[in-house]
């Protein structure tokens, strides 16, 4: 990606055996949701999740700067936490995560509105420095209004506002269609709840307008 510069890192992190996946003070994003509970991983298949070149409608430097009062992602770090594994993170340690709504070949990203205000894409200025990520697997996206969104393997990626912490993975399966990306992209299967959680509330304020549909399943 031309906007991006890679720093040289070694990531080193002793793997946890895949038991008790619930991460400390896991609630499924809700009192009623499922815990979660260990799976095999599973790659998802190539048709599901085709890649899309790191520069791909890639946008000039001058276009699509984020407002000033918005944070941008400056790092994507791939690291392992415990019982998820593999996973890439902001420079603050937010996990990303990535959604089936969304699509990577083009990349597009469909999280507007209230949606992306539970679900922060990672903006970017074009000048990301890298961790542990390929930068071949690293591009953006431009947004409806203008931003450029990083995108991982083609699929744009965003924080969770229901993590409380950083190294939390609480959005892991909310409605069935958000999961932790790691650092090709794809979707992290480690663990999986057994049921399908629902998304904490939008933020009473700064309501953007959108639907959610009832039960804040984006």
């Amino acid at each position: 990606m031309a906007h991006l510069k890679r720093t040289t890192v070694i990531v080193a992190s002793a793997m946890v055996a895949l038991t008790a996946c619930a991460p400390a003070g896991y609630d499924g994003a809700n009192s009623s949701a499922a815990e979660p509970v260990a799976v095999a991983a599973a790659e998802p298949t190539a048709a599901a999740e085709p890649e899309a070149s790191a520069t791909a409608d890639a946008p000039s430097a001058d276009k699509g700067a984020p407002p000033a009062d918005v944070q941008l992602t400056d790092q994507l770090i791939g690291k392992k936490v415990p019982r998820m594994g593999n996973v890439v993170t902001d420079q603050d340690g937010w996990v990303l995560y990535r959604f089936d709504k969304d699509s990577a070949d083009p990349p597009q990203s469909n999280c507007v509105d209230k949606c992306a205000q539970v679900w922060p894409p990672a903006l970017t200025d074009g000048n990301a420095q890298l961790q542990g990520v390929a930068d071949e697997k690293v591009g953006t996206v431009t947004r409806q209004d203008g931003t450029r969104q990083l995108t991982i393997g083609g699929w744009p990626v965003y924080r969770y506002i229901g993590d409380k912490k950083p190294g939390q993975w609480k959005g892991q399966g909310v409605g069935g269609t958000w999961f932790v990306v790691d650092q090709n992209g794809k979707k992290n299967l480690t663990c999986v709840p057994t049921g399908t959680p629902k998304a904490v509330a939008p933020p009473a304020t700064g309501d953007s307008g959108g639907s959610d549909g009832g039960g804040y399943s984006y």
